[in-house]
């Protein structure tokens, strides 16, 4: 563990040098002046900061991105080492298409349970929602793992990392997300508020295609 005391003395000699330099170039200053050296030495510093934080705010802020996925996901290593890119994003598929699966299942029996109760003219509008899922899970499990420039490519920007891992975390959260939204759907039968819970589910079956979309942009596009 860093000793605080001596992170202290590294902060006063950084400001002693400075005056020294400030002093020499000066003579004997006014006020004024002592007061306008102060404001630039404390410019001098603030950017002393953020030379030296800048680098581990990336590592940090990567690594948080990573602890996200981890708790949707046990077991992911990310995909900053060549040698475990290929597999961490064949859990990640194989995890996304199992749990939008899932609830693509639980959709088509409530599809079910309306045309017993006969409510036919809403069984259209959640086959709305079925369509889009099962395009979505077959397109996810059929998917080439051939991104030879995102798996082979010795080093990612870390930029062009955080972005896949952002799309990961969406399309983990999306599948919670529609299954709040087929719990609301169940729990809206015989009430009004039905047809509104089957548009919210739509809609966030969409935000699942077009986060797919865009990840498979961006790993399309990256090492290539």
């Amino acid at each position: 563990m860093s000793d605080p005391l001596e992170k202290s003395n590294e902060g006063s000699g950084i400001v002693d040098k400075i005056k020294n330099f400030f002093s020499g170039l000066g003579g004997s200053a006014g006020q004024g002046e002592s007061l306008r050296m102060d404001d630039r030495i404390g410019e001098t510093i603030k950017e002393e900061g953020r030379m030296v934080s800048d680098p581990l705010g990336k590592i940090t802020e990567g690594e948080d991105l990573i602890g996200k996925v981890r708790n949707f996901l046990a077991g992911f290593v990310g995909y900053v080492d060549r040698e475990n890119r290929r597999e961490a994003d064949k859990l990640l598929r194989e995890t996304i298409a199992q749990r939008y699966e899932e609830q693509w299942n639980r959709i088509s029996e409530l599809q079910r349970q309306l045309i017993s109760e006969g409510q036919l003219e809403l069984v259209d509008d959640l086959e709305a929602a079925t369509i889009k899922l099962r395009a979505f899970v077959d397109r996810v499990k059929g998917a080439s793992y051939g991104y030879a420039g995102f798996f082979d490519a010795v080093r990612i920007h870390s930029d062009e990392l955080e972005k896949v891992y952002q799309y990961d975390i969406a399309l983990l959260e999306g599948a919670q997300n529609i299954a709040n939204a087929v719990d609301n759907v169940a729990t809206s039968f015989g009430s009004d508020g039905l047809p509104a819970a089957i548009r919210h589910l739509i809609s966030l079956s969409q935000e699942a295609v077009d986060a797919y979309n865009r990840r498979d942009e961006v790993i399309l596009t990256t090492g290539s």
